[in-house]
């Protein structure tokens, strides 16, 4: 009892109570054990063992009616008794120790051995059988139960979260609420379960599954064959005409599409995602009237791309609201928007995923305010071009003197979505490239022939310009066909036969009957060339010597990425190739002719990679969605199987050195070279080692064994070149016509 003493100072009356029926408790067992030792020779041990046992049972009973309401453990947070539990830790202790000694009196008693009772040697230990239980000395010195921390393998953010919880925890009265209580258990738990930096102590995670079965709360996304739902919902809003039209146009082979991939891989037991889609393009704030000129010859590319995103996350199966207005944004997030704590909203989730472009981003912070930083890791940023880590994070792109408007989000770069995939640093949304014919056209397509004519990809009379002595050696092999829009035509020569704007089944037909689909240099990585090659077509893509970046070109001044460009269409030329493009000087008039006369002495079948499809589509964002996680501190896909490590040369990329192995760069497996012990199993001897906070390393130095890893982890970059280190570099393979998929990945 001495033991405890010191613990009554920080008791309140309440808890002094718990402990005044704990020491009347062992006070009634020392009488018991008087009356045994007088009446030990009169009673039966049975009758006595039974009254230990009924007036242990009442003790316990009236112990839980009184403290029904006290909510008790380390990881409570508010009413804690934890004091109290180590207390009372210690009298029972003292009360096992002393049953212990009396159950083997009475035995001796029983069995007639006699002996002197105050002298036993009979002692009671905690069971052997629970390796988890805490004894009493370490209870004291402020040891919690169930608090072996596990690895940290995986989560680089908890070791620091952790420090940071430690000195800043009492800042906001919210950890309180979570259970947080100034205990390393309890900085671990809340950095597991609520903002998910480090891993799940695995009794926790157990328990977690327990509750989350019984509440019932996961629901399965189940496959959808039909659009009615959406198209209710999509005709309420002029703004989406023009992509409903596109989603009609295509629901066949998006069906078809849909029971493919189920046959071919199991698309059940998949979580229902609570989906927010917000198109900040569309809003009346963004200025862009991109919805009121999609019928008049705009520009399209975003609008494809949303279209086929939205068709997918609703054919998945998942919950989806679409926004495109500041009101309905602030509808859809109305229960959060006050939250100004530093802890996220407690209670059902608003949204678990968030699609959004560059100009939504904006509006999506202010409207959110402080808890905007709770939806960060739902984010993905639709972006066209992409956004390389140096220019993501704020404060590395201030140093390095970048101005662009479009940067500095702190994102992981693996959140923001290309159109294509030329930045690995980014993930490849993509979309579809559309047939536009329906089952009867495809039954005469076939009989259509092949004319000796060729089709320019530039609808804008100024994409022209300067472009007639290129155009004039096509035009010696065949008829030259454009599809220029407005009233200038100024720039196109005059044996051009202009169709002006084509409905999408007219230009199919015309592409259909087309050998030769023309690159004029601009615009940049578009969708036509991908549906002039599903047509049959060639492509003619022209080269850039030097690369075009935002270096040299104006057009990519203030995009935050500084990727060099080597042709107007870069997917093209790297994933698609001969016979199907041509990527050509187009200065060089031999190089233009010799590869017209290639192209001419051939037949070129229709070709669209697997990733351009419906289904390929599908299989991608499914992936994606099942597998990004950016709100954990544990990135573990692509699996590790997958990872293949190159060594660069000063003065090449990552992305460089990955593509000429036939393979691609993978950022989040960066974090798993980042350390010298990381890096042994791989061959590299790190005999010094330093860090860096730059977009460049992990590096390394042959003639020092000299390594530098990375310091801050949303630099790390597979752009960029070292001009006297050896980058180390992450690379993957890839599914054959589905990049972004390595071949272990599904």
């Amino acid at each position: 009892v001495s033991m405890a003493t010191p613990f009554l100072w920080k008791l309140s009356s309440q808890k002094l109570g718990f402990f005044l029926v704990s020491f009347g408790f062992i006070w009634g067992m020392m009488l018991l054990h008087f009356t045994i030792q007088q009446r030990a020779s009169h009673e039966n041990s049975a009758v006595l063992r039974q009254q230990i046992l009924d007036l242990s049972k009442r003790y316990i009973k009236a112990l839980a009616e009184e403290n029904q309401s006290v909510m008790d453990g380390p990881y409570v947070g508010t009413m804690t008794a934890y004091d109290l539990k180590k207390t009372l830790a210690v009298l029972l202790d003292n009360i096992m120790l002393r049953l212990g000694k009396l159950e083997s009196k009475v035995e001796n008693i029983y069995n007639g051995t006699g002996g002197n009772l105050t002298n036993g040697t009979g002692t009671a230990t905690p069971s052997s059988s629970n390796s988890e239980k805490v004894n009493v000395a370490d209870l004291l010195n402020g040891a919690q139960e169930k608090c072996e921390l596990p690895a940290l393998d995986g989560f680089p953010h908890c070791e620091g979260k952790l420090k940071w919880m430690k000195e800043m925890w009492r800042s906001d009265s919210c950890y309180g609420n979570y259970g947080v209580d100034g205990s390393t258990c309890s900085f671990f738990i809340y950095l597991s379960e609520v903002e998910n930096w480090c891993p799940r102590l695995p009794w926790r995670a157990k328990i977690l599954n327990e509750e989350t079965d019984r509440r019932g709360q996961v629901r399965n996304a189940e496959i959808r064959m039909s659009f009615e739902e959406l198209y209710r919902v999509m005709s309420q809003r002029e703004e989406f005409r023009w992509m409903m039209l596109r989603i009609k146009r295509m629901a066949e082979p998006w069906v078809s599409a849909i029971r493919s991939l189920a046959a071919k891989q199991n698309l059940a037991k998949r979580q229902r995602k609570k989906i927010l889609v917000h198109l900040g393009l569309l809003t009346k704030e963004s200025g862009f009237k991109i919805a009121e000129n999609a019928f008049s010859g705009g520009p399209l590319g975003e609008l494809v791309q949303w279209s086929d995103l939205i068709t997918t996350l609703y054919l998945l199966g998942h919950d989806v609201r679409i926004s495109a207005s500041l009101a309905e944004l602030k509808e859809i997030m109305r229960k959060v928007m006050g939250n100004k704590s530093s802890c996220p909203t407690q209670g059902d989730k608003v949204v678990e995923l968030i699609y959004i472009d560059i100009v939504g981003l904006t509006q999506f912070k202010k409207t959110l305010g402080p808890s905007w930083v709770h939806y960060q890791c739902m984010l993905r940023v639709l972006d066209s071009f992409g956004t390389e880590p140096e220019f993501n994070h704020a404060h590395y792109a201030q140093s390095k003197g970048h101005k662009t408007p479009w940067g500095k989000w702190n994102l992981n770069p693996q959140q923001f979505n290309t159109m294509f995939p030329h930045t690995p640093d980014n993930s490849f949304l993509g979309f579809v490239v559309e047939q536009h014919l329906n089952a009867s056209d495809i039954k005469h397509i076939d009989d259509i022939k092949r004319q000796n004519q060729s089709l320019v990809y530039g609808k804008v009379d100024n994409f022209w310009k300067d472009k007639k002595k290129y155009l004039d050696i096509i035009h010696s092999y065949m008829e030259v066909h454009g599809t220029v829009h407005g009233t200038s035509t100024v720039h196109l020569p005059s044996y051009v036969k202009n169709h002006g704007i084509l409905s999408g089944r007219d230009l199919q037909f015309l592409l259909r009957e087309t050998k030769l689909f023309v690159g004029l240099s601009f615009p940049y990585e578009g969708p036509a060339p991908l549906e002039a090659i599903a047509n049959g077509c060639a492509f003619l893509n022209p080269k850039f010597n030097p690369p075009k970046s935002s270096k040299n070109t104006d057009f990519f001044k203030g995009k935050p990425t500084l990727r060099e460009l080597t042709s107007q269409h870069p997917y093209a030329e790297v994933y698609i190739g001969q016979p199907h493009v041509w990527t050509v000087d187009i200065e060089n008039s031999a190089e233009v002719e010799k590869a017209i006369r290639s192209i001419l002495s051939q037949k070129i079948e229709p070709y669209l990679p697997y990733e351009f499809t419906c289904e390929g589509m599908l299989q991608r964002v499914n992936a994606f969605i099942e597998n990004q996680d950016f709100c954990h501190g544990q990135v573990m896909w692509p699996p590790l199987s997958a990872l293949q490590v190159k060594m660069a040369e000063p003065g090449q990329s990552c992305k460089q050195v990955c593509q000429e192995e036939q393979l691609i760069c993978e950022p989040s497996f960066f974090q798993h070279l980042n350390k010298d012990k990381d890096l042994a199993r791989f061959g590299v001897d790190c005999q010094t080692v330093e860090s860096s906070a730059d977009t460049l390393v992990p590096a390394y130095s042959d003639t020092r064994h000299h390594c530098i890893f990375q310091s801050d982890l949303l630099l790390f970059s597979c752009a960029g070149a070292h001009q006297t280190l050896r980058r180390i570099c992450p690379c993957r393979d890839y599914m054959k016509g589905q990049v972004a998929l390595c071949k272990d990945c599904l």
